[in-house]
């Protein structure tokens, strides 16, 4: 069995993770579907045993890519490469890929073992290896006893199990998730998802999962692609997506983010000084280097960044608590901000004491309590 090497965060020029031969390459595909571009211009590197997430909305273009690399569509521009070898025009079942779909696609008429034996009796295997890596396979997904029964004697979860087991089996080069945990409930979802990911380490196999769920995103990558609107808008580790969004698209799809208005007040080197109110902080200089001293500004920050102080303590910016939202460990404070944020402005305060300590209708003031916040020109589009 394949044991996973943990890989590196990211791809450096000249250095030695430069030299590794990337598991999937895009170069420059495009996807245009009649007068729609459905993709624009891909540039991406996978690197072997990673697990790459291609997140974003409805439409964006995620499962597009996903189908180009399965080979279920053909790209109109650019190569696709699998483990170094070039397969923009090579047929589907040939690129060596395994592949689990968002409604599983399980053979009703089939037993568990024959769903997940189907691929490798195609491919002219052997009885004898059949049933062994069948047996493997089921141990894998934690379903050992389920050979003989039928797709629907099986709950969502265990379907979900079979289908992975099926794409696994015959040692695909790629793994490919297309949604698969979107028909399951909330607390299914989250135990599949450990399990998963707990697999993919175990096996080492290179992943590429798409889904629109930016917490499922965030807590199971190595990187993340953020697509919108056709284009890949950023790639990088889960906390580089979260911290350190590179444009407006990001920073307001990935988590939840407050938009305040602020100033420029100074660009030095990489970093900048904004203003909110009587706030200063830095920021990177990179969205904002094109703007002039003294221009406005929105400046994003997390709704855990900011922390409930008095209303007249120095330095804070004051409001007004409109709604508060009891969530178990923590509650979340809607605050109204005039001149400071065109819509309510989200805090998150660990506890429970928020109940009592800012009831609706308090004026507090707030501070920003962390660093890692950007800011982007107001006028910029997504």
């Amino acid at each position: 069995m394949l044991m996973r090497t943990d890989p590196m965060t990211e791809f450096t020029p000249g250095a030695a993770s430069d030299r590794i031969r990337p598991a999937v390459q895009l170069d420059g595909v495009t996807k245009r579907f009649g007068d729609s571009m459905a993709l624009h211009e891909a540039w991406l590197k996978i690197r072997p045993s990673e697990f790459m997430t291609l997140l974003g909305p409805s439409g964006c273009g995620k499962t597009t890519l996903l189908n180009l690399v399965a080979g279920f569509l053909t790209a109109d521009n650019g190569e696709i490469f699998i483990d170094g070898e070039l397969v923009t025009a090579t047929p589907a079942h040939m690129r060596e890929i395994g592949i689990v779909f968002q409604n599983y696609a399980l053979f009703p008429h089939m037993s568990v073992a024959k769903n997940i034996a189907y691929g490798l009796r195609t491919r002219g295997i052997d009885n004898k290896e059949i049933a062994r890596r069948v047996d493997e396979a089921l141990a894998l997904v934690k379903l050992t006893g389920f050979a003989d029964r039928k797709p629907k004697q099986l709950s969502g979860g265990q379907q979900q199990r079979v289908a992975l087991a099926r794409a696994l089996v015959f040692r695909p080069k790629v793994l490919l998730l297309d949604e698969p945990f979107s028909a399951l409930d909330k607390n299914l979802r989250g135990s599949m998802q450990v399990e998963l990911k707990q697999i993919q380490r175990e096996l080492g196999v290179t992943t590429i999962f798409v889904t629109h769920d930016q917490g499922e995103a965030l807590s199971m990558s190595d990187r993340i692609a953020v697509m919108s609107a056709g284009r890949i808008r950023q790639i990088a580790a889960p906390d580089d997506i979260y911290r350190r969004p590179v444009d407006r698209f990001v920073a307001s799809f990935v988590g939840d983010a407050n938009v305040l208005c602020g100033k420029l007040v100074d660009k030095q080197g990489d970093m900048a000084l904004v203003a909110v109110g009587d706030i200063k902080a830095s920021v990177p200089c990179a969205s904002v280097a094109e703007l002039s001293t003294g221009a406005t500004i929105d400046v994003f920050v997390r709704p855990e960044h900011l922390a409930v102080t008095r209303r007249d303590a120095p330095g804070s910016l004051l409001g007004t608590v409109v709604t508060q939202v009891f969530q178990g460990g923590h509650v979340d404070l809607y605050i109204d901000m005039p001149g400071i944020a065109r819509e309510r402005v989200l805090v998150r305060v660990p506890g429970i004491a928020a109940l009592s300590s800012c009831p609706v209708g308090a004026e507090i003031g707030l501070i920003i309590g962390a660093d890692d916040i950007v800011a982007f020109p107001p006028d910029a589009t997504p």
